[in-house]
């Protein structure tokens, strides 16, 4: 069987291409171009290099970006006082605070001050809420949304398919499960006190691993033919892999995202949908 990459990358490029004409054609009908602002507490370095990577993203669709660098010694009622300014900005589109936090920050009532019009992230409970029960004007976590355009744009059908989620995080694996099953798959999720997991995923057309655990699943363990879509990313003294041993995979699924350059684009493109969506919203406007 031959096994085909999924070119994250090129999707993600093709998103952005396709937001960046939605913004040329909005600003031309004389609005302002949308606003993203990243609050950056700290010096963490994958950190630093994640914003980075979001403020190119943001100029390669012609969006604007600004990232509010704070040093780590920042109160969190100097924080929570700039998301109340952010959330009250009309200019300010999309909010993203960028994490970990450092220590002595509450990550939760943080995340909980932002606007939810302006969650960008897809965090706050009333966009997980709305995005459990269905409701379109939801923010949706960016990487499970990712993936759903990967799986979307490369022809694959998730309709009535057996769908197995490993991992149960609140930013991957739970909205992972929910869009699956909000796109008619039967979806069973996966944890560390599953019982039989092999058995479970032997019976997977479609299996996203996202544990956390260098190299933990192999093809032997997967159905022929299955799709598989590996959300982790390991820095090894080897090089950098998934929660997936790929190479074990090869010639026995039909389908692999690769590490990187599968998933981990997607995040971002999605991010800047996001942002697009909330100022859609925000601003009344039907885009085309």
């Amino acid at each position: 069987m031959e096994t085909k990459l999924i070119d994250g990358k090129q999707i993600a490029r093709d998103v952005r291409a396709e937001l960046k004409e939605k913004v040329k054609k909005a600003v031309s009908a004389g609005m302002k171009a949308p606003k993203l602002v990243v609050i950056l507490v700290g010096e963490d370095p994958a950190s630093k290099i994640y914003v980075n990577n979001k403020e190119k993203a943001c100029g390669w669709v012609s969006m604007k970006s600004e990232t509010l660098r704070m040093p780590a010694e920042t109160s969190e009622e100097e924080v929570l006082a700039k998301i109340s300014e952010l959330n009250a900005d009309p200019e300010v589109n999309g909010i993203l605070v960028q994490l970990p936090l450092p220590k002595g920050l509450d990550e939760q009532k943080i995340l909980l001050a932002i606007d939810p019009a302006k969650d960008v992230d897809g965090f706050h409970p009333m966009n997980v809420g709305k995005s459990a029960v269905g409701d379109a004007s939801a923010l949706v976590s960016c990487t499970p949304l990712g993936i759903m355009e990967l799986l979307h744009r490369s022809g694959i059908q998730v309709s009535g398919k057996r769908c197995v989620v490993a991992g149960r995080s609140n930013i991957v694996g739970k909205p992972m499960a929910r869009l699956l099953l909000a796109d008619n798959g039967t979806v069973t999720v996966c944890h560390s006190r599953t019982q039989d997991m092999d058995q479970i995923l032997k019976e997977a057309d479609i299996f996203v691993a996202a544990v956390g655990k260098p190299k933990m699943f192999r093809g032997e363990q997967l159905k022929d033919g299955a799709v598989v879509i590996d959300v982790g990313i390991h820095h090894l003294d080897d090089g950098i892999c998934g929660d997936v041993d790929t190479e074990s995979c090869m010639g026995k699924v039909s389908y692999i995202t690769p590490v990187p350059g599968g998933v981990g684009p997607m995040t971002i493109a999605m991010l800047l949908s996001n942002t697009w969506q909330a100022y859609c919203t925000q601003n009344n406007y039907k885009a085309d």
